[in-house]
């Protein structure tokens, strides 16, 4: 570690709104932590779909956030802010952000840190926060999911997928996990899915009915939206709990409620980038409680599908778009 802090650093800013092209490296001065945060100097910054949307100009930061991208990083301590007591300078840590990420420093909530676990590198590392704490404070805070249950995840390819099928696995559910291809379905089912649905192919609705006894799936995690919620209220059981995170078809919708009613569904949602930091916090101690052990003992991983070096963020986001990837994409600050 630097015994003293640079005054500038490398960036990476949205120069415009638009196609991945807008990505430029920039020069900005190095960011000092406030009170209760800690500066990371980072080694690894995870690339997440609401980057793509913020690129694109359709996810701004909340209030205050920095107008980097980046939700999730790996690296180490840096420097510490007042009330900071936690933590150490040079502890390695990963964290989740609000902003600022995709950047050689990056300031964290020191609540919102985390070690990175034992056997990690920093990439697979920086590939943890948004995917984990999200996965957790949906599937098993907010929907409950429980041992026995059944459960339903879109997108089981993505880092979302990825993590959401490893956990609702290892905590004893059924898993179920749409993806688009023989390649991707068998990518979930490795993981732990008991069935792969290749919804280019079949109907998850249809699959999900036969496999479950005509009974439905307890717990949906969706972050497609559009004609998918409608087809997820009959893929739900009775007192099925349907979890709305993301909208790739559009967060407009015209729903007949008669069957949630008559079904006692819940049909809910989050999103995590705004909320305070005493609630990310609290999934933060959860993880570290009931998660962590089980990365540490090899249970549960990160899927890592590339890296790339942070000046080729652009290339990043092409493959994030591509939608050709399994697991997560990272981007590797490299100082030598």
């Amino acid at each position: 570690m630097p015994d003293r802090l640079p005054d500038s650093m490398t960036v990476i800013e949205i120069s415009r709104f638009g196609e991945p092209d807008v990505l430029v490296p920039a020069s900005r001065p190095v960011p000092r932590p406030g009170p209760g945060e800690v500066l990371i100097e980072v080694a690894a910054a995870g690339v997440n779909r609401p980057d793509v949307l913020q690129r694109q100009g359709g996810y701004p930061p909340p209030p205050g956030a920095s107008d980097i991208p980046g939700l999730e990083v790996a690296g180490r301590i840096a420097a510490l802010g007042p009330e900071v007591q936690e933590w150490k300078v040079g502890d390695a840590v990963c964290a989740l952000v609000t902003g600022g990420g995709y950047a050689e420093f990056c300031p964290a909530p020191a609540a919102q840190c985390l070690p990175v676990p034992r056997g990690l590198d920093m990439a697979r590392a920086a590939a943890i926060p948004e995917t984990f704490f999200t996965v957790w404070s949906n599937v098993f805070d907010r929907a409950r999911l429980a041992a026995g249950e059944s459960f339903l995840v879109h997108g089981g390819s993505s880092g979302i997928g990825t993590t959401a099928i490893q956990l609702a696995h290892h905590f004893g559910a059924k898993v179920f996990a749409t993806a688009g291809g023989p390649e991707k379905c068998a990518a979930c089912e490795k993981l732990g899915a008991d069935r792969a649905i290749n919804y280019r192919t079949e109907d998850f609705v249809e699959v999900v009915k036969e496999m479950t006894g005509g009974k439905g799936v307890d717990v949906i995690l969706d972050m497609v939206g559009g004609d998918y919620v409608a087809r997820n209220l009959k893929a739900l059981a009775v007192e099925g709990r349907l979890v709305q995170i993301a909208f790739l078809r559009g967060s407009k919708v015209e729903l007949n409620l008669m069957p949630l009613m008559l079904k006692r569904q819940t049909l809910t949602g989050s999103t995590l980038r705004a909320r305070p930091v005493a609630d990310k916090a609290a999934i933060a101690r959860s993880l570290k409680e009931k998660v962590w052990p089980l990365i540490e003992e090899g249970k549960v991983a990160p899927v890592l599908h590339a890296t790339f070096p942070l000046r080729e963020a652009a290339e990043a986001h092409r493959l994030m778009e591509s939608s050709a990837h399994i697991g997560k994409i990272v981007l590797t600050v490299d100082r030598a």
